[in-house]
């Protein structure tokens, strides 16, 4: 019954999907006699976790109960109060915890604070689907960087357009609208200037219960982006620009004026470790990559990303001068080219949805 009562919380952890902000997400459930007498999950950032909403419904039934809970309860003040020292004088009696927290402030203190309250804790209960479940957290805790998922859309041939550029659609609108659930799971998305000068996107998740839009990040070497461009209009979402010391200091003013971001980098040219490096500082957890073909290949030549997800629809565009996937240098050596291994491979529509993340090097 352990692993059915965790993975209950664990159903009740995804919930807060994208509306978590840099915090974990969470799921707990209250037990009391073989009865599920309390839930909760961590619904939005800044507000209470799941601790507190599941130990509030339980109400009196949580003297001498059970928890579950998907991640180690927190032992420090932030925007709420700890939920290690809520557990302790709520009379709860065993508490069960899926996984440790990486977060320094946390990383076992919580642990420690409710067994010397005298109160029984059992650790590792599914404890890979918890690590599933907050890969994106569990992966900036520990490396101090964003995780990256690199997102395109291609036709069998790898192709991203025509070689006039024409990219509209190449895959069906069921692969398309599988795509707007990333952006919503992710804090921010990423593309190069090129890609705003070709295509105007907005770069909002569209899904209807989106309630944090994610962050805009552009990569403009030059400062070139078009100021009528929807991403600069529109006040729909943050929008940070990535530029260098080739910007125009007056267009940098303007665009600063209207409320875009600015990082300059000053060593000539757009480096992708010093961007995660600077979005990890500005606490963006997670980035979402679409390209284009450029950027994708920036990424790849430096190992920066943790997940690859590729839509490859039935057609054959052709042309020797038809953007592709990746572009870039590229390797000059098979020997040099990073090993992956599928994840799923999934129809969606008349698509077929394809997910990767780099082999493990122990393997």
């Amino acid at each position: 019954m352990e692993e059915y009562y965790m993975n209950t919380a664990l159903e009740l952890a995804k919930q807060g999907e994208g509306q978590t902000g840099s915090n974990p997400l969470v799921g707990a459930v209250v037990v009391k006699n073989g009865e599920i007498v309390g839930m909760g999950a961590h619904l939005k950032y800044g507000e209470a976790h799941a601790e507190v909403h599941a130990i509030k419904m339980a109400g009196k039934h949580v003297k001498d109960a059970d928890i579950y809970v998907t991640l180690e309860p927190c032992s420090h003040y932030g925007k709420t109060p700890p939920c290690a020292e809520l557990i302790i004088t709520s009379g709860i009696k065993r508490v069960f915890v899926a996984m440790r927290d990486p977060n320094p402030l946390v990383a076992g203190k919580g642990i420690s604070m409710i067994k010397a309250a005298g109160i029984e804790v059992k650790e590792g209960i599914l404890t890979d689907q918890a690590e599933k479940l907050n890969e994106k957290f569990l992966h900036y805790m520990r490396t101090g960087l964003p995780y990256v998922t690199l997102k395109a859309a291609a036709s069998l041939d790898g192709k991203t357009a025509t070689s006039t550029g024409d990219s509209k659609w190449i895959t069906s609108e069921a692969a398309r609208q599988d795509a707007q659930q990333y952006r919503k799971t992710h804090q921010s998305i990423l593309v190069g200037v090129g890609t705003v000068k070709a295509d105007n996107p907005s770069l909002t998740c569209r899904l209807p219960n989106t309630v944090k839009q994610p962050v805009r990040v552009i990569l403009d070497t030059s400062l070139t982006i078009p100021e009528e461009a929807k991403v600069i209009l529109d006040q729909a979402a943050p929008t940070w620009i990535f530029t260098t010391s080739q910007a125009d200091a007056e267009k940098k003013k303007r665009l600063s004026d209207f409320g875009v971001k600015i990082f300059t980098l000053e060593n000539g040219h757009i480096h992708i470790p010093d961007v995660l490096k600077i979005l990890a500082e500005e606490g963006i957890m997670s980035v979402y990559v679409e390209g284009g073909a450029a950027v994708h290949g920036s990424f790849v030549k430096e190992g920066c990303y943790q997940e690859i997800i590729f839509y490859i629809a039935p057609k054959l565009i052709g042309g020797t001068h038809a953007p592709s996937l990746i572009s870039g240098e590229g390797f000059q050596s098979m020997k040099d080219v990073p090993l992956l291994q599928f994840t799923a491979i999934t129809h969606i529509g008349q698509d077929i949805k394809l997910e990767a993340k780099p082999k493990p090097v122990h393997e």
